[in-house]
């Protein structure tokens, strides 16, 4: 299993977000920040505005925000969110299954359990828990350092 970029830029956007939440971030930092397209980033922040995981302030002084405490923010509420679907195989696709052995095929039942354990694995865990260890967030603060901001 892979996720997409959109995801990934989204848990990194959370992240931040986690990280310094007494700021608010424009897209364009957060772009800079981690080096990633701020036009894919824009489309992330509508999916996580949409979804309730971040507020975003319009005009002079705005900016994003986590919209509720980083440790109500569970992983796999936010894989839900971002990610288009979980079909794993073709079989999981109703619509374009094309499989003449799906009917008879005991490959399906094993990757749906796998999917579940997988995303309750990830519901287990909250953003506030990716920054817990201060060591961590230390290193992390420092790889982030955004050293384009105004002093």
């Amino acid at each position: 299993m892979r996720l997409t970029l959109h995801t990934d830029y989204a848990l990194r956007l959370l992240m931040l977000l986690t990280i310094e939440p007494d700021a608010l971030h424009t897209i364009e930092e957060i772009a800079r920040r981690y080096d990633i397209s701020r036009n894919h980033l824009m489309k992330v922040t509508q999916t996580l505005a949409q979804a309730g995981f971040v507020d975003s302030l319009r005009g002079r002084g705005g900016g994003l925000r986590l919209a509720r405490p980083a440790a109500e923010i569970r992983l796999g509420a936010v894989v839900r969110a971002t990610e288009d679907g979980f079909d794993l195989v073709e079989c999981f696709d109703r619509e374009r299954n094309r499989c003449v052995v799906a009917p008879a095929c005991g490959l399906r039942g094993p990757l749906e359990e796998a999917l579940l354990a997988f995303l309750t694995t990830l519901d287990h865990y909250t953003l506030a828990d990716l920054v817990a260890r201060p060591g961590m967030l230390k290193r992390m603060r420092h790889l982030l350092a955004d050293t384009a901001a105004p002093l």
